[in-house]
């Protein structure tokens, strides 16, 4: 099967997941919400983020490593990584531990505590999760890999959801959480057939961290989006506002699944364009009127019907999330916009350059955060994603200094009508306009219609090659 097959097939499966991931996710948050009311959620939603940060803190870049490194895969290197990842997941699991004071003082909540303390002992089963995924991603056999992520989410939303309606409050979703790691889990040793042995060799783990090292520590930096909820709107406006902005947050993550999907499989497919500066240039160019094609009218629709669907599935305590969902959004959009431009960088092993990205991105929206949030509340949150929008500049520049500036004309005219109608309830029905104007830009059908060919051909060629 060639190269080509094996990324579509394996984009499909992931985009699929996706999809389905998307309607269930936010089924299962609304039921799950209301079941446990804003402040429960908030306090769930504020731990889990200072987990979600350490988890991806202590990955140190070695499923990267497993998956993109040249040669031949080795059990030596699964071995050493597997050992690396549980010794890592059990100190920052100590470590945690004895930072707990200093945590709910930085949070002032000291109901975070428990909930903490057992979210932290599934660290080490987390981590060694990557191990066996890492196989299946770099095999491109993401049909497994979507299969397996469908069925956690599917274990998640029961256990939770059963416990919540039993009144166990907070630790619904926790027993949600710990039941699915332990299903995903098995489920990737199961599939790989992977049995890990003790391996340790100080040579190798230079090399897996000192290969990593650059990306992951970009991501440490992205990721402390993260804690912007847990650590300034929760000590500013209390767990029931924290729970209002994690929702808005999953909404917005779930509704741009298809922008999840293309990052997953972007630096193993846009490495091989690395030494094309034109054929780089076009496919992000591409990819960025897909995705906005893609996530912009999904984003708009819910803006549109969410005011009278959340109270009907959700109640009227959770209608506060609307306020800052526009801002929210715009967010996710832009990033669509941009996504392929760090994953390049990343490709072309610009990693500092994507982590100065980062930097500027998190001072703006942290600082705004916190000067924003004690003084307008929820809007506060909102005004940090805008103001944070101005560091994609950033990797703009580096994109056009080390590949071919892509062109932004078409992308642009679309997210400008996408990005007017989310603020149609403060701006007025107007927005709207925006939408037909984009359709009925020159280019735009032309640049559809070959999108529509482009993927009639690449169904044929399925067909063909099954």
């Amino acid at each position: 099967m060639s190269l080509r097959i094996r990324v579509l097939r394996g984009g499909t499966y992931l985009a699929l997941r996706q999809g389905l991931g998307m309607v269930i996710g936010l089924g299962g948050v609304l039921l799950l919400t209301r079941a446990i009311g804003p402040g429960n959620y908030g306090l769930y939603a504020a731990v889990l983020g200072i987990y979600t940060y350490c988890y991806k803190l202590t990955q140190w870049g070695i499923g990267v490593y497993l998956i993109r490194h040249e040669g031949e895969e080795s059990d030596r290197d699964y071995n050493q990584a597997f050992n690396l990842l549980l010794v890592l997941g059990i100190l920052v699991s100590f470590v945690a531990f004895f930072s707990l004071p200093l945590l709910e003082q930085l949070a002032q909540y000291k109901e975070l505590s428990p909930v903490i303390r057992s979210m932290f002992l599934g660290l080490p089963f987390h981590l060694i999760a990557l191990v066996p995924l890492a196989r299946l991603e770099r095999a491109l056999n993401y049909r497994q890999v979507a299969i397996t992520e469908f069925i956690g989410q599917i274990v998640y939303y029961l256990a939770a959801l059963t416990l919540a309606f039993s009144g166990l409050g907070v630790w619904a979703p926790v027993g949600g959480w710990w039941s699915q790691q332990i299903v995903v889990l098995a489920l990737l040793y199961g599939a790989t057939r992977y049995r890990p042995h003790f391996y340790w060799d100080w040579t190798l783990i230079r090399q897996m961290v000192g290969y990593g090292l650059g990306y992951s520590s970009s991501m440490w930096v992205w990721n402390l989006r993260q804690l912007v909820n847990p650590l300034i709107v929760l000590p500013f406006l209390g767990k029931e506002a924290a729970g209002y902005i994690d929702l808005t947050v999953q909404f917005a993550e779930r509704l741009s699944f298809v922008k999840t999907a293309t990052w997953r499989l972007s630096i193993a497919t846009l490495s091989r364009l690395q030494g094309n500066r034109t054929r780089l240039s076009q496919a992000i160019a591409e990819g960025m009127r897909l995705q906005i094609l893609a996530v912009g009218p999904i984003l708009v629709t819910f803006g549109l019907t969410s005011s009278w669907l959340l109270p009907l599935l959700a109640d009227k305590n959770w209608l506060p999330i609307l306020q800052v969902y526009p801002f929210v959004a715009l967010s996710y959009l832009t990033n669509a916009l941009f996504n392929l431009h760090s994953a390049t960088l990343y490709v072309l092993k610009r990693n500092w350059e994507v982590g100065t990205f980062h930097i500027i991105h998190i001072v703006l929206f942290a600082g705004g955060a916190y000067f924003f949030v004690p003084r307008w509340g929820l809007i506060g949150y909102g005004g940090a994603e805008i103001l944070a929008i101005l560091s994609y500049i950033a990797i703009h520049a580096y994109i056009a200094r080390y590949a071919d500036a892509p062109d932004y004309r078409l992308a642009g005219v679309w997210w400008a009508g996408t990005s007017l109608p989310l603020f149609w309830q403060q701006l007025g029905t107007w927005t709207f306009l925006s939408l037909p104007v984009a359709l009925l830009w020159p280019g735009s059908l032309r640049e559809m219609r070959g999108f529509l060919a482009g993927f009639q051909n690449k169904v044929k060629a399925r067909v063909n090659e099954g």
